[in-house]
């Protein structure tokens, strides 16, 4: 069967539940154990054979030009399709479809997953559907809109149906297709639902939708708790994330880039990711579920747990945090004490000894 060699990721999301970071980083790009999220994302295509990725994003493209120019020694050509008005979830889909020549991939830029992507294409080869949704089970119903199955082919769509009421029915639609550009040309240009009018009108006038059943990993990182959790995951394995496994495990969770130094004392307490020129100082005592980026810097006495750190942070002697975010060039003063739920955006300077209550955001969105 002929290889999926095309995918579109929809990466406009103005990700405002994760302010103050997403202020100055659009989310998919947001570093995520070990890169942007997005790369991650390619990556994982990559590993499948597909080799044209084109990334559908909002007004603002530059970010994404310039992440797109990482990739252009690494086989994958990775292209930006700008989105200059919020187009809903497959109209800016819609807008490339002449920029792909075949069968295609899409995916969601913010979700954390890892389907069988080469499953998914073979089913859909193997049932000759004009477009198939990757499904997963949940216990409760209620919260979801359910994709009704007759075998492998989805005959109706329920929007939360009470529990009970359909029996057998537990599959919901987890945001990654295989699409057939015939399949979305019948669809005029402009503002389009994949959910709310593409999908179903399709099974409505006959066409051949098909589910494709997979157990993966599937996580939303679109609020701090989740983006930690999600974090969590990748560090215990729960699945294999590209950029944290290029990153050698020493088999107790624990994983220092080349270029980072952990001095002799230093307590690394797995799973932990220190990325390359990052510093742990003697006396530091740092995971488990930590991820410092490039060129953090961690000294003597501070105890970090359940946290991500970006690029070139410093956090000062005897800080204190868990469950705390911070964006690039943060400063924790001496004896900081974060609570939970903290989420400092890039630049930000704490003053030493101060006591940040859980759940603070600095700035504030939209100060």
């Amino acid at each position: 069967m002929t290889a999926v060699r095309e995918a579109m990721i929809v990466a406009g999301g103005a990700g405002s539940r994760l302010r103050p970071l997403t202020e100055t980083t659009p989310k998919p790009l947001l570093p995520f154990c070990g890169g942007p999220f997005l790369e991650g994302v390619v990556l994982r295509l990559a590993a499948v054979g597909v080799d044209r990725v084109l990334l559908v994003v909002g007004a603002d493209t530059a970010p994404f030009e310039t992440f797109a120019g990482s990739f252009r020694d690494r086989g994958v050509q990775v292209e930006v399709v700008p989105e200059p008005e919020p187009l809903d979830t497959a109209g800016g889909v819609r807008s490339a479809l002449d920029r792909v020549s075949g069968t295609f991939l899409v995916l969601n830029g913010d979700i954390l997953t890892d389907v069988d992507l080469a499953a998914a294409m073979t089913t859909h080869r193997r049932t000759d559907a004009d477009a198939t949704l990757v499904l997963t089970r949940v216990e409760d119903t209620s919260s979801f809109g359910v994709c009704v199955l007759d075998g492998d082919r989805i005959t109706d769509f329920v929007e939360k149906p009470t529990p009970g009421s359909l029996p057998g029915q537990d599959t919901v639609n987890a945001g990654t297709y295989v699409l057939e550009p015939d399949a979305l040309a019948r669809f005029p240009d402009g503002r389009l639902s994949f959910e709310r009018t593409v999908f179903p009108d399709l099974v409505a006038t006959g066409a051949a939708v098909h589910g494709h059943v997979g157990e993966a990993v599937w996580a939303d990182l679109g609020t701090p708790e989740r983006f930690l959790a999600g974090q969590r995951l990748a560090l215990r394995g729960a699945l294999a994330w590209p950029t944290l496994q290029a990153v050698d495990d020493d088999g107790h969770g624990v994983r220092v880039a080349a270029g980072a130094v952990v001095e002799p004392g230093a307590q690394l307490e797995g799973p932990v990711l220190v990325q390359t020129g990052a510093r742990v100082e003697t006396g530091a005592q740092v995971g488990p579920d930590v991820v410092l980026g490039p060129g953090v810097q961690v000294a003597a006495g501070a105890r970090l747990r359940d946290t991500a750190l970006f690029a070139s942070s410093v956090v000062e002697a005897d800080v204190h945090a868990e469950g705390l975010l911070a964006g690039t060039g943060v400063r924790l003063g001496r004896g900081v004490r974060a609570g939970r739920g903290v989420v400092l955006g890039d630049g930000q300077r704490i003053a030493a000894h101060t006591e940040l209550t859980p759940g603070l955001r600095r700035p504030a969105p939209g100060a």
